[in-house]
C-alpha cells in the first residue's frame, strides 16, 4: 500500500448528511483494504456519525457544509477529520446536566482512547474549526480457508 493516502468529501450542513457521511467513511476504509464487519470499522463508524452529527446539529447554521477528510500515513495511523466554519469550539457538558444530546464529545473522546488514539480540536484559517481523531491503522489478516491459504 502507498505511503500516504487521502480522501475528502464536503457536504451540506443537512442530517441527512451524516449517514453520506458514515458511508462515504465505511466506503473509503474499504477500497484502502480494512474489511467491513471489523470492531475498527464499526469505531469509525460511530465516531464519524457524532462528529458529523454535531457540525449539523451545533453550527447553528453558520457553516453551511462540512468535510470529511480521511488520511491514512504509512499503514500506521488513521486521520479523521470533520471540518465546519462554525468558529465555536465543542464545550464539555457538566455531568450533572441531564439532557438527551451533547454527549457526543465524551463518546467519540471514549472511542478514541479505547482504540489508542488521540482527538484534537484546532481552528482553520477560514475561522472554522476541524475536529480530528488519529487512531492506530489495523487491517487483520484476511481469514484463512481450509486450503490454507488467505481468502482474497
Amino acid at each position: 500500500m502507498a505511503d500516504h493516502l487521502e480522501a475528502s468529501v464536503t457536504l451540506p450542513s443537512d442530517p441527512a448528511s451524516v449517514s453520506a457521511a458514515r458511508g462515504y467513511v465505511v466506503g473509503t476504509l474499504e477500497e484502502w483494504g480494512l474489511l467491513p464487519d471489523t470492531d475498527t470499522v464499526e469505531t469509525v463508524r460511530l465516531i464519524v456519525s457524532e462528529l458529523a452529527t454535531n457540525a449539523v446539529q451545533h453550527t447553528l447554521g453558520q457553516s453551511p457544509t462540512f468535510t470529511v477528510d480521511l488520511v491514512l500515513v504509512r499503514d500506521e495511523h488513521l486521520r479523521i477529520g470533520v471540518t465546519d466554519s462554525h468558529p465555536r469550539f465543542p464545550r464539555r457538558l457538566p455531568a450533572a446536566v441531564q439532557q438527551d444530546n451533547g454527549r457526543g464529545m465524551v463518546i467519540i473522546r471514549w472511542l478514541t482512547a479505547e482504540c489508542g488514539g488521540r482527538l484534537t480540536v484546532r481552528p482553520t484559517r477560514e475561522g472554522g474549526k476541524t475536529v480530528c481523531i488519529e487512531i492506530p491503522w489495523t487491517v487483520p489478516a484476511r481469514p484463512v480457508t481450509t486450503t490454507g491459504r488467505q481468502e482474497p
